[in-house]
C-alpha cells in the first residue's frame, strides 16, 4: 500500500509539472514594515482553479489507470477540491461527478460546473458527504478521490512546502516560521512532509476558525478528536469537524495551533485586498489573520505562509472590503 512520504512530495512534483502553476511567493514591503519582519506569502490563489486543491487533484487523477478513467470519478467537497477534481477530470478526459453540501458558495458550485463537472447537492447537517459518494463510487464503479484522506493527494499539496523552500532560498532567505491553514490537514501534512525533510528545524504552525479547531483539540489529546457543535464560519474551506485518517499522524509534528475568529479572517481579507492586491477567500486567509492579529513573533523573522485559495462569494467579499461585513449577523438575518 502506499504511503505519502517526502519522496512522494518529489515524485509529485514531477508529476504536476507543466499542469499545476509553479505560484509565486510574494513579499510586500508594506507587510514587512507593518510586521517588522519578512512575510513570504505562497499566493496559491494563483494556482488553476483558484486554490492549492488542483495540485493533489492532479497527482491522483493522472495516475489512474485507462479503465479507471473510463468509469469517471467521484469526490465531496465544499467547494476548493470540487473544482480542482473537475479541472483535473476534463484534462484527463474522463467524468466528474462532486458531492457539495447545499450551501456552498454559489462561486464554487459554478467553478465545478465549468469545469464540467456533475455537482450531487447535500446537507452537511444531516447527510454524511462520505457515505453518498462511497455509495455513487460503488453504484456507478467509479475512482473516489478524497480530498485530503490519499496519499497521493497529501504528497501533491506537499509540493507546496517544495516550492516555498526553494522559493525563499532564491530570495536570500531561510524561513524561521511557516504558518498554513488546517481543516482536514491534507495541505499542511504534505507541507510537514517537505519540511521535516528539508528545514526540519523551521515550526510549523497550524490556523483553524475560532469554533472549527478540531486539529488543536486533537492534537492537545494526542488522538483524532471532533470539535462541539459550532455556530457557522466565512470560513466554508475549513469546516471538516476532525483531523483526517492519514493526515493527523504526519501533522503531530506541528509546533502548534492558532485560531482565528471571523473578524480577524474578515480583516485579513481586507488587508490583502486593500495593500497586497490579491483576492483571498476567507479560508485561504487564516494564516495571514493570525499574522496581523499578533499571534506570531514576527519581529525580525522571516515568517512564510500560505495563501491558500481565492474563490470567495462576491456578496460576502463585498461586504468584507466595503467594512460592511458583520460576524454576529452574516448570514444569520434575511
Amino acid at each position: 500500500m502506499h504511503t505519502a512520504s517526502f519522496a512522494g512530495v518529489q515524485d509529485a512534483a514531477r508529476q504536476i509539472a507543466g499542469h499545476a502553476v509553479r505560484t509565486p511567493l510574494i513579499e510586500s514591503p508594506a507587510l514587512n514594515a507593518h510586521v517588522g519582519g519578512r512575510v513570504l506569502l505562497k499566493a496559491e490563489t494563483l494556482q488553476v482553479a483558484g486554490a492549492f486543491k488542483f495540485r493533489g487533484a492532479w497527482n491522483r487523477i493522472s495516475r489512474l489507470a485507462p479503465d479507471e478513467l473510463k468509469r469517471g470519478v467521484v469526490a465531496y467537497s465544499s467547494g476548493n477540491h470540487a473544482q480542482a477534481v473537475a479541472a483535473a477530470a476534463r484534462m484527463m478526459g474522463t467524468s466528474a461527478i462532486i458531492v457539495m453540501p447545499a450551501d456552498s458558495p454559489s462561486v464554487k458550485v459554478e467553478g465545478v460546473r465549468s469545469f464540467g463537472g456533475e455537482v450531487r447537492m447535500y446537507d452537511r447537517y444531516s447527510e454524511s458527504r462520505e457515505a453518498i459518494g462511497e455509495e455513487i463510487s460503488a453504484s456507478r464503479g467509479s475512482v473516489l478521490v478524497r480530498p485530503f484522506d490519499d496519499p497521493f493527494v497529501i504528497e501533491g499539496q506537499g509540493t507546496v512546502g517544495l516550492e516555498m523552500i526553494d522559493q525563499a532560498k532564491a530570495a536570500g532567505a531561510h524561513i524561521d516560521q511557516l504558518l498554513c491553514g488546517a481543516s482536514g490537514g491534507g495541505l499542511i501534512a504534505g507541507i510537514n512532509l517537505s519540511m521535516a525533510a528539508l528545514s526540519p528545524h523551521t515550526p510549523v504552525i497550524a490556523v483553524e476558525p475560532k469554533h472549527y479547531n478540531d486539529m488543536q483539540l486533537s492534537i492537545a489529546a494526542g488522538e483524532r478528536l471532533t470539535h462541539p457543535p459550532a455556530p457557522g464560519t466565512i470560513c466554508d474551506a475549513l469546516m471538516t469537524d476532525r483531523p483526517g485518517e492519514l493526515t493527523f499522524p504526519i501533522n503531530r509534528r506541528v509546533d502548534r495551533v492558532e485560531t482565528v475568529s471571523d473578524a480577524e479572517v474578515a480583516e485579513a481579507v481586507r488587508y490583502a485586498f486593500r495593500v497586497l492586491k490579491l483576492v483571498v477567500e476567507p479560508g485561504g486567509a487564516v494564516s495571514l489573520a493570525a499574522l496581523l492579529a499578533g499571534k506570531v513573533q514576527t519581529k525580525g523573522r522571516v515568517t512564510a505562509l500560505v495563501l491558500s485559495g481565492g474563490n470567495v462569494d462576491p456578496a460576502l467579499y463585498a461586504a468584507i472590503i466595503e467594512d460592511r461585513f458583520d460576524p454576529e449577523t452574516w448570514g444569520k438575518t434575511a
